[in-house]
């Protein structure tokens, strides 16, 4: 495990403080192998507070790779769509991480993003509901929110921006929506206790080394002395937040939450353009690289949109951000490059 990893996790354990709520508690954790859900295990496997963790994979290679063989964790091979999840016995939390992230291959496979998360979010709230667990927290994304054009309008949880059906990019954020209403109509309908964790665009130690979303592939390329090319106007906007920070407000939601109930998670002070961001770096990380517009419409990218993210239902439940978005460049360089 990489050094900043290393550090991001030791402050975690100092700065959580819920850790005897977790003690003795089981979590299944999708997405294992994923930034999210394997940040995730580490911090829980390093609150040495007896906890236990079942993660369903699709790659038991990538899952040993990653993590070894831990003695906290149980890996199970399968499809998760159709897994025989009762067999793995009973768990407290479930916390869904799993889910298609890559906007090309959201219009290149739009099918199969679709099926994916709605088929999986039904598969684990039946399992949910027949073993009563004490809470379900769905991974969503602001990309819910559709099209937004007033950069001033401050989205609360009940906002609903516009989202065209007929574009093949949509597959993405209408299945989201749609893994959204099974977990308020399980939560309603069951009296299953599932809350819904809106996340902005996550980041931080632990990323895939390829990993090319705009704020790992501008920091790459202003750590290497590279130009940062957009590929859009730049003028879409949005917060960020910090991996620890996310893992933080996950178990929060999972302890604390209101049952069918959505809660944004981001960090409003971090809140960006991308042609902002491009630019922050080069005024404060590598002033001898350029910032350059070079529009591509085939990449796959969401429509021009403003997402300002309203935390305050979720800093109601005792969350705060650690992280500010020169914390979060600092920390995702280190990883990146030493």
């Amino acid at each position: 495990m990489h050094k900043q990893q290393i550090q991001d996790i030791q402050e975690f354990v100092r700065d959580f403080r819920y850790r005897e709520q977790l003690h003795g508690t089981t979590f299944l954790i999708t997405g294992a192998t994923g930034l999210i859900g394997s940040s995730l295990i580490r911090c829980l496997t390093a609150l040495d507070s007896d906890i236990r963790i079942l993660a369903p994979v699709r790659s038991m290679e990538k899952a040993r790779h990653m993590f070894g063989s831990p003695d906290q964790v149980q890996f199970v091979e399968g499809d998760l769509a159709t897994m025989d999840y009762a067999s793995l016995g009973q768990s407290d939390y479930i916390i869904h991480c799993a889910a298609p992230t890559a906007s090309r291959f959201f219009v290149d496979y739009p099918v199969q993003t679709f099926r994916t998360i709605v088929d999986v979010t039904e598969h684990l709230l039946d399992y949910a509901r027949d073993t009563n667990v004490r809470g379900f927290v769905y991974l969503s994304s602001l990309e819910i929110y559709g099209q937004v054009q007033d950069s001033d309008t401050l989205l609360t949880e009940d906002y609903q921006g516009y989202l065209d059906p007929a574009k093949v990019r949509s597959s993405y954020p209408m299945a989201k929506r749609a893994a959204e209403n099974l977990c308020c109509i399980y939560a309603s309908q069951y009296g299953l206790r599932t809350m819904i964790a809106r996340l902005t665009q996550t980041t931080g130690a632990g990323i895939a080394q390829d990993d090319n979303r705009i704020i790992a592939s501008f920091a790459r390329k202003a750590a290497l002395g590279q130009d940062i090319v957009l590929h859009t106007t730049g003028l879409s906007a949005r917060p960020y937040c910090y991996i620890t920070d996310a893992v933080s407000a996950l178990l929060i939601i999972a302890l604390c939450g209101e049952k069918g109930t959505a809660y944004n998670v981001a960090n409003p002070r971090t809140y960006i353009s991308a042609r902002g961001m491009a630019e922050w770096l080069r005024d404060n990380v590598n002033p001898h690289i350029a910032v350059r517009v070079e529009p591509n419409d085939n990449m796959g990218y969401a429509p021009e949109t403003f997402h300002r993210l309203d935390t305050s239902r979720l800093n109601a439940l005792g969350w705060e951000p650690e992280y500010g978005l020169g914390d979060i460049f600092e920390r995702l360089i280190n990883y990146l490059t030493k």
